[in-house]
């Protein structure tokens, strides 16, 4: 594997790495290559994830339909379970 060396990395990031490595039983490198490839796949899996324009603009065309309904006693019920009598 390539060794990587990281420079002027600030001081509290260095601590935040120690307390993960600490609580993971790692040793520092090994806690920075679990940050580097979980948060590249979170990162990777977050880019997969979004919207293009058309999607994006039909939720938010639902977003605002769904705003303007009235809210009204039915209507706020729905999905709601009564509470029970005599509780």
């Amino acid at each position: 594997m390539t060794d990587i060396m990281l420079r002027d990395i600030d001081p509290a990031l260095i601590e935040r790495l120690n307390r993960v490595a600490a609580a993971n039983g790692w040793q520092p490198d090994q806690s920075l290559h679990q940050v580097l490839e979980q948060g590249l796949h979170a990162l990777e899996l977050a880019a997969t994830l979004r919207l293009n324009e058309r999607e994006e603009n039909a939720l938010q065309s639902a977003i605002q339909a769904m705003e303007g309904v009235v809210d009204d006693p039915g209507f706020a019920l729905i999905g709601r379970v009564a509470a029970a009598q005599g509780a």
